[in-house]
């Protein structure tokens, strides 16, 4: 068929160069050459490049942060470590597309705001970026007459991205995913204990009040539960958690056995008393801790404090039309207080801890798409309204309730 083909070719020659000849000589006289096409088409901006997506009207630090600092500012301060979570995003998406530092778009997303890389988290099960440390660079800093780290400034962040659903990270992120909605917990991961590592060497490195810890989504359930780690250990440090997940099969369980246990102290109550009383030692407290101990795993640690850790109030940010976390603003039921009426079996209140609390932040703007909702760059958007509607919530209370049970 080939050879078929060469006659009917070899009588157009003279047509086919005579043609390329006028489309050479037109191309000659146009302003618009095919090389300038293709230079601008290699120029064009990636959507996640932090000029096109980034925040618009946030500075650099300048040397007038060292007179009134601009990370006092908690709009400010959100935007800024909403970025660092994008950079953690980038760096994996960076690594996957074999990008080189000339290329690379996460350092734009610290750079501006005179940090520096120094660790980069990674799952040994695939090898993906799931987190990164990023600490104030004092060099860049001084490059721009900014002689101290402006104050509320923090020296080392940990930030923790979310779930990328992309072939070469997205079984990792997943079985993680279902962790949580499974136990309700992450301490099972390879990641949990990576990212407290790396968060204890930094709040021990600079002291605890000068680190934060960060995430978005699956990220912020990491930072939420390697901060609640460490605030066991009496080191506190500053949590900003976007779109932290709410949703999990233990939690319903839990929701249960409460249930069950202020069911079965009402049935009792309604009993006629005997000469030995129903319940031993007129502790009405031990029927929820037989609960406890029926599902130990749901309540923490069981191991005694003596540290103030009513002094760790992480800070969540919410989209009420995010399923994912929209349970954080429900809130809390009425506590559960003893009628004192029977000054001999006064034992100690159910539910007397209601301290647990957070700095909850929600974003309502009506019925959004959950893409919409549950993203990331809407913390850093221009026209962010945002109430902080309530410091208690029944999620919350069941979140940090392990921090301030002393059993």
């Amino acid at each position: 068929m080939l050879m078929a083909n060469c006659g009917p070719v070899m009588e157009n020659d003279t047509m086919e160069s005579e043609s390329v000849a006028l489309m050479a000589a037109a191309m000659a006289s146009s302003p618009a050459t095919p090389k300038t096409v293709v230079v601008k088409e290699e120029e064009a901006h990636h959507p996640y490049a932090f000029h096109v997506s980034g925040p618009r009207n946030v500075a650099s630090p300048n040397w007038r942060d060292l007179i009134n600092s601009s990370w006092k500012d908690p709009n400010y301060k959100r935007t800024v470590m909403a970025c660092f979570i994008q950079a953690a995003y980038l760096l994996e998406l960076d690594r996957q597309e074999n990008r080189n530092e000339q290329n690379a778009l996460a350092p734009k997303w610290w750079i501006p705001f005179k940090f520096k890389l120094s660790q980069t988290l990674i799952d040994e099960r695939d090898g993906s970026i799931f987190g990164a440390v990023l600490e104030w660079d004092r060099a860049a800093a001084m490059a721009d007459l900014v002689v101290i780290r402006p104050s509320g400034a923090p020296k080392a962040v940990l930030a923790l991205r979310g779930t990328i659903l992309k072939s070469l990270t997205m079984r990792r992120d997943i079985e993680d995913d279902l962790r949580f909605l499974a136990w309700e917990s992450l301490k099972g991961s390879v990641r949990f204990n990576v990212a407290l590592e790396a968060l204890q060497s930094v709040a021990k490195r600079y002291g605890s009040s000068n680190v934060c810890v960060v995430g978005h989504s699956l990220g912020a359930g990491f930072a939420l539960q390697v901060g609640k780690a460490l605030a066991k250990e009496g080191l506190f440090v500053d949590a900003h958690l976007f779109n932290p997940p709410s949703i999990s099969l233990a939690m319903s369980l839990r929701n249960i056995g409460e249930k069950a246990g202020v069911a079965w102290k009402r049935l009792m109550s309604m009993l006629p008393p005997k000469t030995e009383p129903l319940i031993p030692n007129g502790n009405e407290g031990e029927i929820v801790s037989g609960f406890r101990n029926w599902v130990p795993s749901f309540y923490g640690q069981t191991q005694k404090s003596s540290v103030d850790l009513r002094k760790w109030v992480p800070h969540l940010y919410v989209n009420d039309s995010d399923y994912i976390c929209c349970h954080y603003t429900d809130q809390d039921g009425v506590t559960e207080k003893r009628e004192v009426n029977n000054k001999e079996n006064n034992g100690p209140v159910v539910n007397s801890v209601p301290q647990a609390v957070a700095k909850l932040f929600v974003m309502s703007k009506g019925k959004q798409k959950f893409l919409e909702a549950h993203g990331l760059e809407q913390w850093w958007s221009d026209n962010l309204e945002l109430q902080s509607a309530i410091h208690s919530s029944r999620l919350i209370s069941q979140q940090l309730k392990s921090l301030y049970s002393i059993k």
